[in-house]
């Protein structure tokens, strides 16, 4: 690939003072590590809708009949949810080409999910709630790997989301490039490791869909179709289990030419990996080390390897 994806963005993760009280909520991971990656389409959904920064607090608010609305805090009869809905509308069928999306936490027109719900009466509620612009991101755009800026700061959650990511750009190139049979076979070959350390079951399924790729004449609704699937396996975090069944497989393809030393010292490293001994980092580095030394043509198309660019990091950091 030598396009980045691009990513939206809440303007304030961004650095930019677009929050309520004139501030920001700078990320570093997204402006310092993951920013020379991919590329950001900020957007911030309330200043969008016109209001200023610094501009009073708006919350969520659940109506006596069960409507969620967003007014004011300091001025509860003042509705703005109609704006939000249709800058919404307007906005979010225009970015279908993007591979991912990082909204801000606790944000009643961003926040994923938690955000605290008021009565009428300005009572706090729980924090069960997901900002209104991010409720219909995740409605319209269902497939698009979605996070907030506090979930990424668990090193499985910011390493499945980067894989995603990465993943979803990869198939969205595909798609820009011209749809054809063999290109969308070879995708998905590329991807079936990786598929399998996400979820076995979803992996036995996915596989006789693609085997039905010949009947569909229509290869954009196979595309729409393959993409839910395909991001719903991946959405799933890979097991430590899920990955040592593929590590184990992947030992299979080396077991003629690697010596019985060899072949020791990866079986442990492999079992040091499944008992929490060693970081996935590990086992992988010493495959990578085998499959130079010995290349065997379908492993070394195999997107398991390398999901994303090693620079970032993120598999130190996975137990």
């Amino acid at each position: 690939m030598t396009t980045k994806p691009v990513l939206g963005i809440s303007g304030c993760l961004t650095g930019s003072a677009v929050r309520f009280d004139g501030g920001h909520k700078r990320m570093g991971f997204i402006m310092d590590e993951l920013a020379q990656w991919v590329n950001f389409r900020p957007v911030c959904p309330e200043m969008a809708i016109g209001l200023p920064t610094p501009r009073p607090a708006l919350r969520l608010i659940v109506t006596t009949d069960g409507e969620t609305q967003m007014r004011f805090s300091h001025a509860p009869h003042e509705d703005v949810t109609q704006k939000m809905a249709d800058f919404a509308a307007d906005y979010l069928p225009k970015i279908g080409d993007l591979a991912g999306f990082v909204v801000c936490a606790k944000s009643p027109s961003c926040g994923m999910e938690r955000v605290r719900l008021y009565d009428e009466n300005g009572n706090r509620g729980r924090k069960e709630g997901v900002g209104l612009f991010t409720a219909t991101l995740l409605e319209t755009l269902p497939w698009l790997p979605v996070e907030e800026d506090g979930r990424l700061h668990d090193p499985v959650l910011r390493e499945n989301f980067v894989e995603r990511v990465f993943a979803l750009h990869e198939l969205n190139t595909l798609r820009k490039n011209g749809l054809t049979r063999r290109a969308l076979l070879d995708f998905h070959s590329r991807y079936k490791l990786q598929l399998l350390a996400h979820h076995q079951a979803g992996y036995r399924e996915i596989g006789p869909f693609v085997a039905s790729l010949h009947e569909w004449e229509d290869l954009d609704a196979f595309f729409v179709a393959y993409r839910e699937k395909l991001m719903t396996i991946l959405k799933k975090p890979a097991s430590r289990k899920n990955h040592t069944n593929v590590l184990m497989h992947i030992q299979g393809y080396f077991r003629n030419q690697l010596n019985t030393r060899q072949r020791g010292e990866l079986r442990d490293v492999i079992l040091h990996y499944r008992n929490g001994q060693l970081p996935i980092l590990a086992p992988i580095t010493l495959l990578k080390h085998y499959l130079a030394e010995y290349p065997d043509r379908y492993l070394m198309t195999q997107n398991y390897f390398d999901p994303y660019p090693d620079d970032l990091g993120l598999r130190l950091a996975v137990k």
